[in-house]
This record gives C-alpha cells, structure tokens and sequence, in this order.
C-alpha cells in the first residue's frame, strides 16, 4: 500500500529522538522520504533547522504533529508511513495507542523499550491484529536488546545444529542515565505485581514451541574468566528476548537455555549494584521518595556529549553444545543512549531497506532482522567478534 511516509520517527525532540533524528539525517537514503513527528510544531521545525545545519544536502523531513495520548493523531501517523520509530517514554504510560494503531495499520512499529510488562500486554492486545495486517511490532531495539539478542544468536551459530545448546551473556557498561530511563525504570519497580500478571497473561496465550524447549537459566554464577570478575543475575528485559529469538528458530537447537549477568571487576561494586538496585526497589513503592527521585531529571534530559563519547559496553558471550565451546564479544559506544540511537535507527533501516525473513506480528530483533542487521551494526562500527572456539 502505498504511503505518504516511509519512515516517521515519534518523539524526535527529545534526547534519545534527536540523537536518532541525527543518525537517519546523516545516513538515509536519498529516496526515503521521512517525517519527525511529535506535540509541539515549533520544537520540530527547529530540530529540522539543525539537522540540515549538520547535514546540508539531505533529503529535508517533514513534519507531523501527533500526541501519544490522542488515538486519533497517532493513527493518521501510522496510516501515513511504511515504519514508525517511537522513543516515546515511559512505554506503559505512552506507548499502548501507538502500537495499537500500527498493527491495525500494517505498519512497522519499533522502539527501544525495556519494559517486560509493556512489551508482554502488546503481545496479548495487539500480535493477533499485527499478523492480520502484516505489521512487524518490534521492541527492544536498543542496548535493550539488540547486543544481547544479536550476540546470542550469533554465538549460537558457531556452535553445532540439532543438538541442547547453553549461552550466558555477561555484561560490563560505562553509561550515564537519562531522564526518560529513570521514570521508565521506576515506574516498573513501583508495581512488580503487574508485570507478574501480565508475564501470566502472555504465557495463556502463546504456543511455546513445538517438540522444542527454551527458557532463561536464573542460576547466579559468582565468578567467570570470561569477563574478568564477579557476576550477579541481570533482571532485565533482555534474557526474555533471547529465549524468544530461540522459540522463533530451530537453528538454536531442541534445548536451549540462556543465562544473563551484570559482570563487576570487583566484589564492591557488586555489591554496591545490588544495594542501589535493592533501594530503587525500595523507593519506588513510597509514593513521596519515587517522586523525589523523579524529579531529580526530567525526561528529555541526558547525558553530556562528554559524558557519551567516553561511555562503552561488551557483552561476552560463552556458548556450548554438541562437544563444542564458544567464546564472542559484542562491543560499542556509549550504550543507552549513543549506541541506542544507532541500534535504533539502523534497525529502522534494515526493516524498511534489507532482504529479511518474512515475519510479522511482536517478533524480536533477531527473529525479524538477524544476519541483516549484524552487518549493518558491524559497518557502524560495533564489534561482533569470535574469541575462542573449541570442539571434537
């Protein structure tokens, strides 16, 4: 069907969309026509001002004002476009009339979400609707959880096919947090019982895999040479995501099992982790102390560019199966937000540019997008790296 919009990116004036907004202006295509979309016309209009400032000579967005709490605004944009890119935060409070709109649509709908209750209630209200339009929902198209899900599926085809196969991710980042991820973040800690609930609610609804087991191995493992110190279990979005990429593919063999950790050079900043965690945990249930911790920076607030250029990320990969063993590396920039932006418009281009396995409904980056959007990350700049392989 033919649109008005190959690409509209959602909320481009805040500070995760305008990093995005300046990664697409610098490497679309000049055919692409695309649109940055949001509330306030004077506030894109100057982001476009500074776009073509630092990108003379690209193809000029247009502009397109839409509110994420008016279902009709945010239909007509995703009536008007072949993909949708949303950086509109906190998820589950923003997020549901969009992708709503998008599977009803048949658009393409991605965001870089790491909210598990957000990502499962789409699934149960809206993956029935996206397979009938042929819409592809893809969450999770950031640092949560593009390293995590690509690198896995990565290290897992150097390991045999057909036979149980074990992956761990082991996690070592140097970032600065934004205003939108702290109210993301403790809006989920202020009410665990809904996530519980809705993880219940997809799990009625979704086949597991036929004739095939996947799931998240929860065992903690205190110490790895892998990546070089302690380790704690990561509670985040991202092992889901992998196991999901597994039940979507036969490749990851008739057992699978994925475990995720934070790795720490040292025991102290381990256990400092788990204290911070543990009082984020705390505060957010006492209304008055979530409030004063929301306050502390407002969303659209981040990090300086200073603070980007000296942030990093590795996730190390260690892999087994069939008499075989496996050890890789992601890497990249800064990652929640300088690598997010990235990962986010370079999924955005693979989706709407690259050859891809025909899929539609939630899927996972790995699931829709896989080899495809390794190559693009890898011509970023991002390592996917093979550090050891062993076998019989």
């Amino acid at each position: 069907m033919e649109r008005d919009h190959d690409l509209v990116l959602f909320g481009a004036t805040g500070y995760t969309g305008a990093l995005t907004a300046g990664y697409l202006s610098a490497h679309l295509p000049a055919r692409t026509r695309w649109a940055l979309a949001g509330r306030d016309r004077d506030r894109l209009a100057a982001l476009r001002e500074r776009l073509a400032a630092q990108a003379p000579g690209t193809p000029p967005p247009d502009l397109l004002v839409a509110d994420a709490n008016d279902a009709g605004s945010v239909r007509a944009m995703a009536a008007s476009a072949r993909a949708v890119v949303s950086t509109v935060g906190p998820y589950s409070v923003h997020g549901a009339p969009l992708v709503a709109a998008c599977a009803a649509e048949g658009t393409d709908y991605l965001d870089l979400c790491g909210e598990p209750e957000f990502v499962d209630r789409m699934y149960v209200e809206h993956h029935a609707a996206a397979v009938e339009s042929g819409a592809r929902i893809v969450h999770a198209c950031g640092f949560d959880s593009v390293p995590h899900d690509l690198g896995a599926l990565f290290t897992v085809q150097r390991l045999p096919e057909g036979v149980p196969l074990h992956v761990e991710g082991f996690v070592r980042a140097k970032g600065t947090p934004s205003g939108g991820t702290l109210h993301s973040l403790l809006g989920a800690f202020a009410d665990p019982g809904r996530t519980l609930a809705a993880a219940r609610e997809r799990r009625l609804q979704e086949e597991p895999p036929a004739g095939r087991r996947v799931r998240v191995d929860r065992r903690g493992v205190p110490r790895t040479r892998l990546a070089r110190g302690w380790t704690l279990p990561m509670p985040s979005l991202d092992p889901q995501v992998v196991v999901r990429s597994a039940a979507a593919s036969e490749r990851y063999g008739p057992d699978f099992s994925y475990g995720h950790y934070a790795a720490f050079l040292r025991p102290a900043s381990a256990a400092a982790a788990v204290a911070g965690v543990g009082g984020l945990l705390a505060a957010a249930r006492v209304p008055p102390l979530r409030e004063r911790l929301l306050a502390l920076r407002a969303p659209g607030e981040g990090p300086t560019p200073e603070q980007l250029a000296a942030g990093w990320f590795t996730v190390h990969f260690a892999g087994r199966g069939g008499g075989h063993r496996v050890y890789t590396r992601v890497s990249g920039p800064e990652p929640g937000y300088a690598g997010t932006s990235v990962m986010l418009a370079e999924s955005a281009l693979c989706l709407l540019y690259d050859d891809l396995p025909a899929t539609c409904g939630q899927v996972t980056p790995a699931t829709a997008m896989g080899d495809a959007l390794i190559g693009r990350l890898r011509a970023a700049g991002f390592g996917f790296e093979v550090l050891d392989a062993a076998g019989g």
